[in-house]
């Protein structure tokens, strides 16, 4: 009964301190310490603090690899009414305003060979990350194309029924013999068996680059059973 009451006159008397100390210091005092003595105020996390430097790059759409033509249309989004600059082979050759959605264009002439394409968000003369990087190929000259058998007006005859379409062009062309895929490798060589019919065969032998240019040799052999 004794220790009741003495607790009891301790939590009265506690009461009456944190009442007294909230009207002379304020609560935020009592707040610190409460902080303070759970031990909480050592391991209170420090506020971090946005970084809002970060500017989104754009995306350029994909275009084909190869072209024949030096004129070509660049286009892709970013966020609406921003400024993108735009590099054709490292070299910044002009800067345009993205649309209400987001979309840019810009219409830009071809060196010969490989160009390489990428762009960047211009934000009060402050630069994002480059775009993804694009790269085409201007070619406007057709493939070589050289047939080294049959030869034109060649006869065949009995069992030589099969013309074996023999010839070398550029890497990564295709060839085809009167419309038939022929085997390539990697150095541009080419080979097709083609059945031949009695009498005159005509043989079409075209090769086909990435740009769309086009070399194309006709021959005549004759076949006779």
């Amino acid at each position: 009964m004794q220790k009741t009451e003495k607790n009891l006159a301790l939590s009265i008397l506690g009461i009456i301190i944190i009442i007294f100390l909230a009207i002379r210091f304020g609560v935020p005092l009592l707040v610190n310490l409460s902080l303070f003595l759970s031990g909480s105020k050592n391991t209170q996390t420090q506020p971090v603090t946005q970084d809002n430097s970060f500017i989104a790059p754009p995306v350029l759409d994909s275009f084909p690899e190869a072209t024949a033509s030096a004129d070509i249309i660049i286009t892709g989004i970013a966020s609406k009414n921003q400024s993108i600059n735009l590099y054709l082979n490292d070299n910044l050759t002009g800067s345009a305003k993205t649309q209400n959605d987001g979309k840019f264009q810009f219409k830009e002439t071809l060196k010969p060979g490989e160009n390489t394409v990428k762009a960047t968000v211009d934000v009060n003369g402050k630069e994002s990350d480059f775009s993804n990087a694009l790269t085409v190929a201007f070619k406007s000259a057709p493939p070589s194309l050289n047939l080294d058998s049959p030869s034109d007006g060649q006869s065949f005859s009995k069992d030589q029924n099969t013309a074996t379409v023999k010839g070398i062009t550029d890497p990564d062309v295709k060839v085809t013999v009167n419309g038939f895929w022929a085997i390539t490798d990697s150095q541009g060589n080419f080979s097709y068996d083609l059945p031949l019919r009695s009498g005159d065969n005509k043989i079409a032998v075209i090769a086909a680059d990435m740009a769309g240019n086009k070399n194309e040799k006709d021959i005549k052999v004759t076949y006779s059973p």
